[in-house]
């Protein structure tokens, strides 16, 4: 039996994968990258809050056909450290990433963010627009103000991150697929296990403890409207987290934009419809 072209290419790409971290800024940043024989073009994934690189592990296989793929676990999410020192806000993830880039030797890639990391995605784009060819904004957060000075306080009293931990595990993780997944047949038992996998270390509490106090807010209007990469906005209609109306809001700030929004999708694109997602991505990225 003879192979395909594309078996042999995902063959090579599984081969030469590299899943390993980096010290960066005090803490250590895991990553995944899948490079590609022929491609120049890389996408950069970032995830979302409580999330991790698992997220796109639908999208990957797809996207890595065409391109190189580098997938980062925002600190303190996923496999990348918890480190007391690290500062948790977007400016120094989107510092973090800077550094990624330039210690891989990494030019220029597609910025692409679902949720949380389209803010860092943005700060990318505004601390280094040299670094960004162009941007996918996969449900986006935006226009989230800092958090309030009674928390913020709050967050200071010892075992504070205690509660944090209760007040998540009493939400469960189940349940918060719920309300970012629209199809609920597609939750199943791996899913489940996958997001739940991070929070088995007691560590990541204290990290979102400090992301609390730390956390400065998402970019105002008047930041937005001075980027001028390329944009390619996705949206879910029916997300519960990041509604529509943020998405046609970015939209209008983002000069350069362009706003596409998925029937029967909810919050969590990359797991509901990646085959969609990514044949939006493609024809934005390979259009001139």
């Amino acid at each position: 039996m003879f192979l395909r072209e594309v078996d042999c290419v995902l063959i090579i790409q599984k081969e030469k994968s590299v899943k390993e971290k980096k010290f960066i800024l005090g803490n250590e940043i895991y990553y995944e990258y899948y490079p590609h024989p022929q491609s120049t073009t890389t996408i950069l994934l970032l995830h979302g809050f409580l999330s991790s690189t698992f997220s796109f592990r639908k999208l990957i296989p797809i996207a890595a056909r065409d391109y190189n793929i580098l997938s980062v676990d925002l600190p303190p999410f996923g496999n990348s450290g918890k480190s007391s020192s690290y500062i948790y806000s977007h400016k120094n993830h989107s510092k973090m990433i800077i550094e990624l880039l330039k210690s891989l030797e990494i030019n220029q890639v597609i910025l692409t963010g679902h949720s949380m990391g389209g803010q860092t995605c943005l700060n990318i784009m505004k601390d280094a627009p040299e670094l960004a060819a162009k941007g996918v904004l996969l449900c986006s957060s935006g226009y989230l103000k800092r958090s309030k000075a009674s928390l913020i306080f709050s967050s200071r009293l010892p075992f504070f991150h205690v509660f944090v931990k209760r007040l998540l595990a009493k939400t469960g993780v189940e349940r918060n697929l719920q309300n970012v997944v629209f199809n609920h047949a597609l939750i199943d038992q791996e899913m489940v296990d996958g997001y739940m996998q991070p929070f088995l270390n007691n560590e990541i509490f204290k990290g979102l403890t400090k992301m609390i106090r730390e956390w400065e807010g998402d970019l105002l209007s008047e930041d937005l409207k001075q980027i001028e990469t390329p944009c390619l906005l996705l949206w879910g209609e029916h997300d519960k987290v990041v509604p529509p109306e943020i998405g046609r809001r970015l939209h209008e700030d983002l000069p350069n934009s362009t706003l596409r929004i998925f029937e029967g999708i909810g919050h969590l694109l990359p797991e509901e419809e990646p085959e969609k997602v990514y044949t939006s991505m493609k024809e934005f990225i390979d259009g001139a």
